[in-house]
């Protein structure tokens, strides 16, 4: 038997590559967050050309049939501004990725009509951020998170 290291799942490389690979994860996640958050925005706060709580959960309410529309925009606001915070942060990564990954699952099923392509709508960009947010939550924080300064069992 032989005494490989297991501790790296880069592809070897150029050296550079080999230093600046340890933060291809942490550049994801935080990412990830950081593309959640004006979303998360937009709905709670109106933000970044958004409608609010009112307006997006009139939104959902009457477009999208989500009962009562109001609820509904603020877990899926407060999933993406503070779930995507918590991406950033690398703090309760599993649970934020997890909340992440079950409310683009709901989104699927809005898209799901309009076939595959973001273009015309459909399951393409939400299906991409579910499997990324599922990615994540399968991974944890990792060594560059709050959850590791914390030593956070999660």
């Amino acid at each position: 038997m032989s005494n490989q290291n297991f501790t790296t799942t880069a592809t070897p490389g150029p050296a550079f590559i080999a230093r600046l690979a340890p933060l291809g994860y942490p550049l994801i996640r935080i990412t990830a967050g950081l593309m959640l958050m004006p979303h998360g925005a937009q709905k709670l706060f109106g933000w970044f050309g958004g409608y609010g709580l009112q307006g997006t959960g009139q939104f959902f309410g009457e477009t999208l049939g989500m009962q009562p529309g109001v609820l509904f925009a603020l877990l899926a606001g407060s999933v993406e501004f503070f779930g995507g915070l918590a991406l950033v942060l690398g703090l309760l990564t599993r649970p934020a990725a997890l909340a992440v990954t079950f409310m683009l699952g709901v989104a699927l099923t809005v898209h799901t009509a309009n076939g595959f392509f973001w273009t015309s709508g459909g399951v393409e960009y939400p299906l991409l951020w579910a499997l990324t947010a599922f990615g994540i939550f399968l991974r944890g924080g990792d060594r560059f998170s709050l959850d590791a300064c914390m030593r956070l069992p999660i």
